[in-house]
């Protein structure tokens, strides 16, 4: 199960909240039914992650998504109890407060509301914030060298996990927005569907992606959710998408397109190996499922790369911890010669909370000069 080790080692946090709230607690049949309450969000994400590898529909369906709701809601419950207990102690140790007045029943009782009260907004403006997906608009310039081009709209989006928990709507709604757009080429940097979790109804899918309107088409790369969902050939193909892996295609003869097998799921061409195969005196795009990689990039002849899986963290402060592990989180960077916009996805794994980031699909304004 993805996090386990993580769920492990927050065992003992969990446990301390437990009793925290035990202590800001008069009544005991109160303090029982607040332990028992903290246990079941503790085994909400596990139970939700069991029950999701399948069909899901009705009941448990709401079953799922409650379990998924209760792991940032263990996020933030944690962090509120821990910062609390640290405001009130910095607040006894500078003598603001008194222990008297930490130990009455006001006291406690306005701290109890707060760490109850806290979490619950906060997942709730997640939740919020996770379905109203935005656009976000970048211009970047690149060598025009011999194409025929002046400038192209690239809309790009990664991430978007279709699976059966996505609210029905969703890619209709996708498929406006990027429509809506106008752009000359739509590139989709994996995580198409969510796999193992559930695909959905595969063919209202297909016909939603064949709505996509482009001057030069629909392209994709896989992402590691692409290597246990029921893709194949015949999906792209009847969703009229073009599949890259460790592949590239000219476009009108103006720019050249490379996209990358996911590094997790099998080996896969090095950049300079795929560059090989490419043309000199066209610009380049490089479509890459995940950031890595990027000093090397840098160093070739790639002129821009796209790419998603960071979610930009999803939930604050893990965010914190994909621009350590990416460098490159989110937005964009010039390394070299080379430009990298890396987008926090149009949708979400698990829990269908942000709490940091946006829901996005990205335009890229790309000036050949």
């Amino acid at each position: 199960m993805y996090l386990f080790n993580e769920l492990l080692m927050s065992v003992p946090l969990v446990i301390y909240v437990a009793w925290r709230l035990r202590t800001l607690i008069a009544r005991p049949a109160w303090r029982n039914l607040s332990t028992i309450l903290v246990a079941l969000l503790a085994a909400g994400y596990p139970a939700a992650e069991s029950l999701s590898h399948g069909t899901i529909g009705g009941g448990l369906k709401l079953l799922v998504l409650a379990g998924y709701y209760a792991l940032p809601l263990v996020l933030y419950f944690t962090m509120t109890v821990l910062l609390t207990d640290l405001a009130v102690a910095i607040l006894r140790l500078s003598k603001a407060v008194t222990r008297e007045t930490v130990r009455s029943d006001k006291f406690r009782l306005r701290r109890l509301a707060f760490v109850l009260s806290v979490p619950v907004l906060v997942v709730a403006a997640g939740i919020v914030n996770a379905n109203v997906l935005r656009v976000h608009e970048y211009t970047v310039e690149v060598p025009r060298r011999s194409s025929t081009l002046r400038e192209m709209k690239v809309v790009f989006a990664a991430d978007l996990h279709l699976g059966n928990l996505t609210p029905k709507n969703f890619l209709e709604r996708f498929v406006d927005k990027v429509n809506a757009q106008k752009p000359d080429l739509v590139l989709i940097g994996g995580d198409i569907l969510e796999g193992h979790r559930g695909d959905g109804d595969i063919g209202a899918i297909e016909a939603q992606f064949r709505r996509l309107e482009s001057r030069y088409g629909v392209f994709a790369v896989p992402g590691n959710h692409e290597g246990y969902a029921r893709t194949t050939g015949e999906f792209f193909v009847r969703s009229h998408i073009r599949f890259l892996q460790d592949d590239l295609a000219t476009v009108d003869g103006a720019i050249i397109l490379v996209g990358r097998r996911d590094a997790r799921r099998g080996t896969r061409e090095s950049v300079d190996d795929l560059l090989k195969k490419a043309p000199d005196g066209l610009p380049i795009i490089l479509l890459d499922h995940r950031p890595t990689d990027m000093e090397a990039v840098s160093r070739t002849r790639v002129d821009l790369q796209l790419s998603g899986h960071t979610h930009h963290g999803q939930l604050f402060p893990v965010n914190f911890i994909t621009r350590r592990q990416y460098g490159l989180s989110w937005g964009h960077r010039k390394t070299g010669n080379t430009h990298f916009i890396v987008t926090s996805g149009a949708q979400l794994w698990g829990p269908p909370v942000r709490t940091v980031g946006a829901s996005e699909i990205v335009v890229v304004h790309v000036v050949l000069q």
